[in-house]
């Protein structure tokens, strides 16, 4: 791998460091995947954002065929809210 010199205004570096931490991640990670998408060899952001999404949605979901789903609709969800309200009103 090689390295590179870049210039850039020192409020400018502190504002990436802050923000990279936030993200849990590097300035050096920043650049090298900056550098990847202007040559068109990294992800997009859209590929990136739906990436993580499916893999938040594996995690989500039940690991067995035979589990119900954890999110059943919002028809099912109202039901369901329906149905408490209902047994806190009668007693």
């Amino acid at each position: 791998m090689s390295n590179i010199t870049l210039v850039i205004d020192d409020a400018l570096l502190k504002e990436a460091r802050i923000k990279a931490l936030k993200h849990d991640t590097s300035v050096n990670e920043i650049c090298r995947r900056a550098i990847e998408q202007y040559v068109g060899r990294g992800e997009d952001d859209a590929e990136r954002r739906v990436a993580r999404l499916r893999a938040g949605f594996a995690r989500a979901l039940p690991r067995t065929a035979d589990a119900a789903p954890a999110w059943q609709g919002r028809s099912e969800l109202y039901g369901e809210r329906m149905q408490e309200l209902d047994k806190r009103r009668r007693q």
